[in-house]
């Protein structure tokens, strides 16, 4: 056996790894401006309900968006409590959150290849179908490379403060 061979392919694995955990903080970048926004639009339509309601409200609604079920009890119950009106807010994300629509469509499907690139069960086509039942999932977008997405994350975060600009390390003289 030839030990390069198995260095490469190790080295290939981890690189292939860390690139999928990049793609996914991108992800997590998208779901937290959708959160924020999610948020504050649900402050301002439920005011009397109070600032934890609309937290809750707003993860449970980017929970159900990306398929994501949140197992602790007090999370399941406000979610099934309030199933209605998570699916009334998402059938207005596209009404309410036009300007989203891009960054959410391309995280919804980044999202879908980071699950199948990890061998994850594939209930990511569900995930897809619904968010285009929606009207969230931009059908006629095509699928982003990877660096288009990372650098529309980038603008996306640092408008929200969410991603600081990077500046190059000084050289040594």
């Amino acid at each position: 056996m030839n030990p390069r061979h198995t260095d490469n392919t190790y080295q290939d694995k981890q690189m292939d790894r860390e690139f999928i955990q990049t793609l996914r903080e991108g992800i997590d970048i998208v779901r937290m401006v959708f959160f924020i926004r999610m948020r504050d639009h649900l402050m301002g339509n439920h005011p009397e309900r109070g600032k934890k309601f609309s937290q809750m409200l707003a993860g449970a609604i980017l929970n159900e968006l990306f398929g994501i079920q949140n197992p602790e009890k007090e999370f399941a119950a406000f979610a099934s409590k309030n199933a209605s009106l998570i699916q009334e807010e998402l059938r207005n994300v596209p009404k309410n959150f036009e300007d989203l629509l891009i960054p959410l469509t391309d995280a919804l499907r980044m999202h879908f290849l980071c699950n199948h690139q990890d061998g994850m069960p594939d209930y990511s086509l569900a995930v897809l179908a619904k968010a285009k039942d929606y009207g969230i999932l931009l059908e006629e977008r095509n699928a982003p490379l990877p660096k288009g997405f990372m650098e529309m994350v980038y603008r996306v975060g640092k408008a929200y403060g969410l991603v600081v600009e990077q500046t190059p390390s000084a050289k040594p003289s």
